[in-house]
């Protein structure tokens, strides 16, 4: 069955487009869905065990997390930062809120470590107890509303809440070993519960999430202890906490082919079964219909100043009308989501047809949520030294044909270069007679890699038409890091990304959108090219849904608090 399966995956060469990937949306596979829906099945225990703020919301947090295998701490220090100190850039050295992520319970003396090394964050050390690190800024533009709201023993408005979406947004996230903390094999080996890539990073994210709305409702309740209301759980809800990403993310797909070619073909595992074996019965294409709109009043409601996301959004919102009539026109003649699916790729724009893609999915989780462990991979580069350079030819030809097919002696194909900012080691983009740095540029073009060493490759056949690799290499060892690499990526179905990073108009923002989907981010706010805001957790349940029943909440919706009391 999975090879009938493989076979009706969607081929590389349309899959990993960067333009597609730039298109993908958040899926019932994202991280973050797939760690809430561990936390409510496996009804994880989550409690204040220390609540220690003022009445500004200074002070200390401790959240103590208890999962059917380990105990866990979230740590949290809240601090008075002037609005002339907030900073969302990396180069920052302040923010409102630090955390951390623990194994195991906190006592006073480790608690007192934490204090003087966690706000520091870069410039601070924790120990390998301690396995995922973030800090976080206050919204300027909604936190004082929503206070004064609940002060005044009024509800925030809805749409108020809306234009922005959180309380606070991240500016970093760490772990895998930085700054002292625990790396991810220990993580992936000793703690079942944070075994998926990105798990810990996501669940501080979570816990963040909810001390911003626990820490206004305690403000309020402290500024105005006779008038203040709190928070209604249906606004709270609605609330995530927002996310500023930039170039740093974007190498992340390149420098990590492996996983992320194992993340892609666990994605196109589920959709295919989707498309291909699941029956549009009655109720599910129902389902689908209501899943339709729910996203035209996703999209309308989301929020960007970005001219070009506007344009998209408005050409989705459009498309996603013109779904909902044809499907209704099909009736019978809609007997697999695949028939859909073809259609949409000659029909409509690539953010429409992966949105669609992921609403099908989100129908089936019977076809797709048993995949959610298959998204880790052990990192095994190979180098096979007996492969002869025919063979290296013939694969090149084969899985790189895209690069080959780049005329790299235009200038406009090798005008952008990657390199890494001496201040804070976080890569950037440059232009070729622009900017400094070209002759320090990282090696992140794999297509124009691979051109120079096929180039290569074929003047060395000329003359070594018996050759193997472990020779070509003693003669051209510059070229080992690129054949280990085609060599390695070749073994997947889905190898690289087929985009040349090294062209004038290469658009980062593609790789940071497609990795952010992969986390299960949504409503993208792009500022420039180089990075974006989002928005994470919006819609997902509360702590005190851990044990209740909770609905989906794939595309969330601004709620109206009206209609539901009515």
């Amino acid at each position: 069955m999975l090879q009938a399966i493989s076979e009706k995956m969607r081929p590389e060469v349309e899959v990993m487009d960067l333009a597609r990937l730039g298109s993908l949306h958040s899926s019932t596979l994202s991280f973050m869905r797939t760690l809430v829906r561990r936390i409510m099945k496996e009804e994880w225990a989550i409690d204040r065990r220390v609540f220690d703020l003022d009445e500004n919301g200074f002070g200390t947090a401790i959240y103590q997390i208890e999962t059917p295998n380990d105990t866990f701490s979230f740590v949290l220090f809240s601090n008075h930062l002037s609005d002339e100190d907030r900073n969302d850039r990396v180069i920052a050295t302040s923010w409102d809120l630090t955390m951390a992520l623990c194994e195991g319970v906190v006592d006073d003396l480790w608690l007192e470590e934490m204090r003087n090394n966690v706000p520091k964050q870069e410039a601070g050390r924790v120990d390998a107890r301690v396995f995922s690190l973030s800090r976080a800024n206050r919204s300027s533009r909604l936190f004082g509303y929503v206070l004064d709201e609940l002060c005044a023993g009024r509800q925030p408005e809805a749409d108020r809440i809306a234009e922005v979406g959180y309380l606070y947004r991240t500016t970093a996230v760490y772990g895998s070993g930085k700054l002292g903390m625990a790396d991810w094999n220990k993580v992936r080996n000793k703690f079942a519960d944070f075994n998926r890539p990105f798990a810990p990073e996501m669940f501080i994210c979570y816990m963040l999430r909810q001390f911003s709305l626990d820490q206004v409702d305690h403000i309020a309740k402290s500024r105005a202890p006779d008038s203040a209301v709190a928070l209604d759980d249906r606004l709270k809800r609605f609330f995530g906490i927002g996310n500023s990403t930039g170039l740093g993310m974007a190498p992340y797909l390149v420098n990590h082919g492996e996983l992320f070619s194992q993340w892609v073909e666990m994605r196109e595992t589920a959709l295919a079964q989707v498309l291909h074996k699941a029956t549009p019965t009655g109720w599910r294409i129902e389902l689908f219909h209501d899943l339709v709109l729910r996203g035209i009043r996703h999209f309308s409601e989301s929020r960007t100043g970005d001219e070009e996301q506007i344009e998209r959004n408005r050409v989705l919102i459009a498309e996603l009308a013109e779904i909902d009539a044809w499907v209704r026109d099909q009736g019978d003649k809609l007997d697999t989501w695949s028939v859909l699916s073809d259609h949409a790729r000659e029909a409509w724009s690539l953010e429409t047809q992966e949105l669609i893609h992921a609403i099908c999915m989100e129908i089936h989780p019977e076809l797709v949520n048993d995949l959610e462990d298959n998204c880790a991979v052990i990192p095994n580069p190979v180098l096979d030294p007996a492969m002869t350079t025919d063979q290296l030819r013939l694969m090149i030809e084969d899985r790189y044909d895209w690069a080959l097919a780049i005329d790299f002696s235009e200038p406009v194909e090798t005008d952008a270069f990657w390199y890494r900012s001496e201040e804070k080691l976080e890569p950037r983009l440059g232009f070729v007679g622009a900017d400094p740095g070209v002759e320090k540029q990282m090696p992140l073009p794999i297509g124009r890699r691979v051109r120079d060493c096929y180039d290569l490759l074929v003047a060395d056949l000329a003359e070594h038409p018996d050759g193997d690799v472990v020779h070509f290499l003693l003669r051209r060892p510059s070229q080992k890091s690129i054949v280990r690499r085609m060599q390695t990526m070749s073994r997947y179905k889905y190898g690289e990304i087929r985009a040349n990073l090294a062209n004038r108009s290469v658009r980062p923002m593609d790789l940071l959108r497609c990795k952010l989907a992969f986390f299960g981010v949504s409503k993208f706010d792009p500022r420039s090219k180089l990075w974006v805001r989002n928005t994470m957790y919006q819609g997902a349940p509360l702590i005190d849904d851990i044990g209740h029943t909770f609905d989906s909440w794939f595309l969330p919706l601004k709620p109206d608090l009206k209609e539901q009391q009515a």
